[in-house]
């Protein structure tokens, strides 16, 4: 799988989002810099987990489609006369 890359906009949002989180819920300081690096860490070493759920609830949500489409064209039929 290839690495998992945000938008320049998403990341600075994300580092910005990281930052906010770190400093009210646990008291810490980081710097831009070492969020970004925290956040690569997420992206690697976690992210994947994310990914593969979204890719597994799509999927699901794929196939609840189709039978639907299934169902439609089954409707469809024209019966046929022996």
């Amino acid at each position: 799988m290839p690495n998992i890359e945000l938008a320049k906009d998403a990341r600075e949002a994300a580092v910005r989002a990281l930052s906010a989180y770190l400093k009210e819920e646990l008291e810490v300081e980081a710097t831009p810099f070492d969020v970004q690096f925290l956040l690569d860490f997420i992206a690697e070493r976690i992210g994947p987990y994310f990914y593969n759920q979204a890719l597994a609830d799509a999927q699901a949500n794929l196939r609840a489609k189709f039978e639907l489409i299934g169902e439609a064209l089954y409707e469809l039929e024209k019966p046929v006369k022996a």
